[in-house]
Parts: structure tokens; C-alpha cells; sequence
């Protein structure tokens, strides 16, 4: 059994001691060699921060460090299927798993709806800024879900081409497609809106 004492932790996710990721989850798990313990800790390293942002946008801020950290379970678990070139977009992809399971799980009270402060304004003026807030977050409720995922990992991630291919599952020329037609989309939703 660990202690804290025998914990690694690095932006907020907690890292086996390299004896502990070494003993079998269960009697037919294999024991994890020291190159999969090192490329773990590097993935944890290079990639928990952009997991915590990926979730902490899409819910409540409080269960991002939680959410993260059961993404990085899952590929511990899974380490041998998760492609060495291209980790990101594998945790992403598994990160909409993991979120989507979370939702099912939850139960929201009805409140009522506090706009979020974006860090760009478009005016001084709070009220032409709320205004504008509230019509691009309506645009993008319109559109459908994947086009949403979608927008949402190329603006937010950066995720592009190869990597939204990956998280969607998708050929490259897949992706760049349905990013093309999501952006159409939400112009089309856009300015449906701006011209009442």
C-alpha cells in the first residue's frame, strides 16, 4: 500500500513510484516494464495540464483534476494501445469518453444562467459584451454536438488535421472535412442569429 510519502504528484495528477506501476493490477496483468513506466510519466508530465484545461471548459472546474486523473488511469491500463505518435489526441479522445460518462452520472439543479466572462471583450461596454457572449454561445448550442466537439477541440486545443482525425477516429481527410462543414455551420448559426 502507498502513502502520500510515496507519491510523485505533477500539475495536480498523481504519479506511481516506479515499484508500485511495476506490481499487476490483477493475477493476469502483465508487469509493466521501466520504458512504460518512463513513457507514462513523461506523457502525465507533458500532457495533465492540457487535460485539465479540456475538461475544466467543458464542466465545473472542481472535478478537472479528478476527470484528468481517470483519463491518465485509463491509459495506464490500456498503455499498449495507446499510439506512442500521437498520446494527445488519444487522451482527448478518451477524455470525451470519460466526460460524457461523468454527465450521466450527474444531476443538475435547475439554477439560473450566469453568463461566463470570456477574456476578450468585445466592447468596454458590459452589456454590448454579455450581449455578444450569450449570441456566440447560442450559435454554438445550435449546431449539433460533433460539430460542437469539434469547434471546440480545434479553438480550444489546437487540435488540427492529424490530431482531430485521431480523437474523432477518423481519416485525416475526414477531419478536415467535418472541420470545414462544422465552421460552416456555425457561420450559417451565427448569422441566423445577428440578423434578428
Amino acid at each position: 500500500m502507498s502513502t502520500a510519502a510515496d507519491t510523485d504528484v505533477t500539475e495536480g495528477v498523481a504519479m506511481p513510484e516506479p515499484a508500485d506501476a511495476t506490481e499487476p493490477e490483477n493475477a493476469t496483468a502483465a508487469p509493466a516494464t521501466a520504458e512504460e513506466v518512463a513513457w507514462f510519466t513523461a506523457a502525465v508530465r507533458e500532457h495533465s495540464t492540457a487535460l485539465v484545461r479540456y475538461f475544466a471548459r467543458r464542466g465545473p472546474r472542481q472535478d478537472a483534476d479528478d476527470l484528468a486523473a481517470e483519463v491518465f488511469a485509463t491509459a495506464w491500463r490500456r498503455r499498449a494501445d495507446v499510439p506512442r505518435e500521437a498520446v494527445l489526441p488519444w487522451l482527448y479522445r478518451t477524455a470525451g469518453f470519460t466526460l460524457a460518462n461523468h454527465r450521466r452520472k450527474t444531476v443538475d439543479l435547475p439554477v439560473d444562467e450566469v453568463p461566463e466572462k470570456g477574456a476578450v471583450r468585445v466592447s468596454d461596454d458590459p452589456e454590448l459584451s454579455a450581449l455578444f457572449d450569450a449570441e456566440l454561445r447560442g450559435a454554438l448550442e445550435s449546431v449539433g454536438e460533433r460539430d460542437r466537439q469539434i469547434l471546440l477541440l480545434h479553438a480550444w486545443e489546437g487540435l488540427d488535421g492529424e490530431g482531430l482525425a485521431h480523437v474523432l477516429g477518423i481519416s485525416r481527410s475526414g477531419a478536415d472535412a467535418a472541420l470545414s462543414r462544422a465552421r460552416k455551420r456555425l457561420r450559417e448559426a451565427w448569422g441566423e442569429r445577428l440578423s434578428f
